[in-house]
């Protein structure tokens, strides 16, 4: 006689479990995965595409100068190197090390873009997995794009329809899936192969700390590294006939790193939605969660002018949850300073404007900037916490010591769906991160070829651009 009555509360019976069927949305979402081409979209979506893939590469090969990451290429590389560049280490390394190698470096400064809706950065999830599986299989600069689309469309389809544990960092989890299946398409996976990948990557999402982020550990950055690995390994397991959960996307999202998974809305609008043209582009080289105050002082100081740190009596800061909870006033590293929203106003307001070295020595131990910091105050504000995702908002009132109140709000970011930054402005910051790792010349020619990618019969000179030692090791 069956046993329906679990001893452990929570505890479901396996011929419970094993009763359910497989969600429509999984069918649905792999055939039209399965039957995308590039061709399909039509002209502005290509080149979103193609600016989005330029902007990780900037990530990437500027991410890949930080000292730590510059050692993890050279460590990885005296072990093996192989065909596919580490981007910016001047190396080339066996493919799974060389996605791992980009994804980390990838989100180190704060600069690759994301998507609000999906509540994380799908493009640098899926494209050292794609760029690696593209060349492996010889395949063309059209094939890429496809399978970057795509593997972008299911990553970020997932971590909108999922709700993270408060703990859980979303880097590494949901983006785990877009890897895979980049790569699957780009190795010939068919429908049914493409909805046991997705169920394979699943449970191989990385149980990622959010706790991380806030303490400056380092090792945060290797998340987005792992999800590349695990995408790539998720499809060597399929190929290899390993099988996966009937459901593992609501195991893991449902109940393991998330508390919540609405699998309904997972097929909507396919072909007419596509979540590459609802992403946002970052300037300010800080977390996400600070660009909405950050755009707000930066309205306010161009308005006003440039304010003295001693004329500022205090600065109060209104926002969502999320933000308000990046309220530590006085980071010990690099890291730690991108995730507090106190230092991130306060090396704005001191040096003109969020940039990557606003963010390093001697800024981390200026007592100017630590002391403006220290009179920072968050507050969350429910109303405003309930406008995500749609609105990033915040409110910021700037008091001055000769009783002057500066105030201004806002409630979309810059560089997002809704307020974007141009693609001239998009390519401008490409330079920006580009140059001073290659050269101005060599950046342009990266970017050209970006431009041309579709047109590429094979990835090797690409590859060759990007394998480029950084100008500081020529």
């Amino acid at each position: 006689m069956s046993n329906t009555s679990p001893k452990a509360p929570g505890l479901v019976p396996a011929s419970v479990l094993l009763a359910a069927e497989r969600p429509q949305w999984q069918e649905h979402l792999a055939r039209f995965v399965a039957d995308f081409s590039f061709d399909d979209l039509g002209d502005a979506l290509k080149d979103q595409t193609r600016l989005v893939l330029l902007d990780c590469i900037g990530a990437m090969a500027a991410g890949m100068q930080e000292p730590e990451n510059t050692a993890l290429a050279a460590r990885i590389a005296r072990r093996g190197t192989g065909d596919v560049a580490a981007i910016g280490a001047g190396v080339r390394l066996r493919g799974d090390d060389a996605a791992f190698v980009n994804g980390v470096a990838s989100t180190a400064l704060e600069l690759d873009e994301g998507n609000s809706y999906a509540r994380g950065h799908p493009g640098v999830h899926v494209l050292p997995a794609a760029l690696a599986t593209a060349l492996a299989n010889d395949r063309s600069g059209k094939d890429l794009l496809s399978a970057f689309v795509m593997g972008y469309e299911v990553a970020a389809r997932i971590g909108a329809a999922c709700r993270l544990r408060p703990s859980v960092h979303p880097h590494g989890t949901w983006g785990t899936v877009g890897a895979a299946v980049a790569t699957a398409l780009l190795e010939g996976a068919g429908k049914q192969e493409i909805v046991t990948t997705i169920n394979v990557a699943a449970t191989m999402s990385v149980g990622a700390s959010l706790k991380a982020m806030l303490e400056g550990a380092t090792a945060r950055n290797s998340y987005c590294g792992l999800s590349n690995r695990n995408g790539i390994a998720a499809w060597d397991l399929v190929a290899s006939g390993f099988s996966g959960e009937r459901d593992c996307v609501a195991s893991v999202y449902d109940g393991i790193l998330g508390e919540g998974f609405t699998g309904a809305g997972m097929d909507d609008d396919l072909g007419s939605r596509f979540e590459i043209a609802r992403n946002y582009f970052k300037r300010h080289a800080a977390c996400r969660f600070t660009h909405a105050a950050l755009d707000v002082v930066a309205g306010l100081v161009a308005r006003h002018g440039m304010l003295a740190a001693s004329d500022i009596a205090s600065i109060e800061i209104e926002t969502y949850a999320m933000a308000a909870q990046l309220d530590a006033p006085r980071p010990h590293n690099v890291l730690a300073a991108r995730f507090s929203l106190p230092f991130a106003v306060a090396t704005t307001l001191v040096n003109g404007k969020a940039a990557v070295e606003a963010f390093r020595e001697p800024h981390l131990s200026d007592e100017t900037i630590l002391s403006l910091a220290d009179r920072v105050t968050l507050r969350e504000d429910p109303e405003l916490t309930a406008l995500l995702p749609a609105k990033r908002p915040a409110r910021v009132t700037i008091r001055l010591t000769d009783g002057r109140e500066l105030a201004g709000e806002t409630f979309t970011n810059r560089g997002d769906a809704v307020d974007p930054f141009t693609p001239q402005e998009v390519r401008e910051k490409f330079a920006d991160l580009a140059s001073p790792v290659w050269g101005a010349a060599h950046a342009a020619r990266v970017l050209a070829a970006v431009d041309d990618l579709d047109k590429a019969a094979d990835l090797k000179g690409f590859n060759g651009l990007l394998a480029e030692p950084a100008i500081k090791d020529r």
